[in-house]
């Protein structure tokens, strides 16, 4: 018996959902004073509605170590939990403190290993699916643990962004970057470093060729692409998910491909329009 855990910053398609060994544990979002939980019943068109008009930026808060010991909780044997990056949020930590818990509250044996995907969204979903491939394999907890963290270490993360409204307002960036690259219509490309910040990559006049650019990046910096999975975040744009999904078929072949829209949190950081890879 085996247990996936991921932080809801991980964008789960519906088949992921159904699949009695992943639970998904909620941050919080705040947007103007109004606090909205990411979980089954968060409406992303009231939420991008909310954030669009407010004066400042929406704010996330990480699940509570007792959250996380909660999640922890029932018959598996071995629990894998899957954090959005260490360095993005407190996410990562809690989830730690809430296995610190449990082993104090509990002699089950239970086998605990918490991963820092170094990444979000969609790159936390790919790592929850190779987790799950290799447990199906009967591979150990140990050699599953060290094989994902190879495969971590393998991976690197994408997106553009429609607007940096939301960066501007959390004040990851400034003013007159915000105006210049609105009046401007640029739209850099961003990525993520091994040790799981941003950083840009390139960057493009116009949402096309920015994302013309990202798939470039995405194609010249992957190997071995018959074997790998690639994943597909959209906030609200999935006409523009599909010409992107169309356009890497048309450069390589994927094991697989799957596209999903983007729940709570990647919501906050995509904005409407973002676009999110993970591979």
């Amino acid at each position: 018996m085996y247990k996936i855990v991921i932080d809801s910053c991980g964008d789960l398609t519906e088949d992921i959902k159904q699949d009695g060994h992943f639970v998904s544990v909620p941050l919080e979002l705040e947007v103007n004073g109004v606090r909205i939980l990411d979980d089954a019943g968060f409406n992303q068109l009231d939420f991008l509605r909310r954030v669009k008009e407010s004066p400042v930026g929406p704010k996330s808060s990480c699940p509570s170590p007792e959250q996380y010991m909660k999640s922890y909780e029932g018959e598996a044997e071995h629990v894998y939990v899957v954090t959005l990056s260490e360095k993005l949020s407190g996410s990562y930590n809690s989830a730690v403190l809430g296995m610190n818990l449990y082993r104090e509250e509990h002699e089950d044996g239970k086998k605990i290993y918490v991963f820092n995907s170094r990444s979000a969204s969609v790159g936390e979903t790919l790592i929850g699916l190779k987790i799950q491939e290799y447990e199906k394999q009967g591979i150990s907890f140990e050699e599953i643990v060290q094989k994902i963290e190879q495969y971590i270490d393998s991976m690197n993360t994408y997106f553009v962004l429609e607007t940096l409204e939301t960066l501007r307002k959390n004040g990851r960036l400034t003013n007159l970057k915000a105006f210049i690259a609105n009046t401007l219509n640029i739209k850099p490309v961003m990525g993520s470093t091994n040790e799981g910040t941003i950083c840009q990559l390139d960057q493009a006049r116009g949402m096309n060729r920015a994302l013309e650019k990202m798939v470039q990046s995405v194609i010249a910096r992957t190997k071995d692409c018959e074997n790998r999975v690639l994943a597909i975040a959209h906030c609200n744009c999935p006409e523009r998910a599909k010409t992107v999904r169309e356009r890497i078929e048309q450069l390589a072949s994927f094991r697989k491909i799957i596209v999903v829209d983007t729940a709570g949190v990647s919501s906050m950081y995509a904005n409407d329009g973002g676009v999110i890879i993970a591979v």
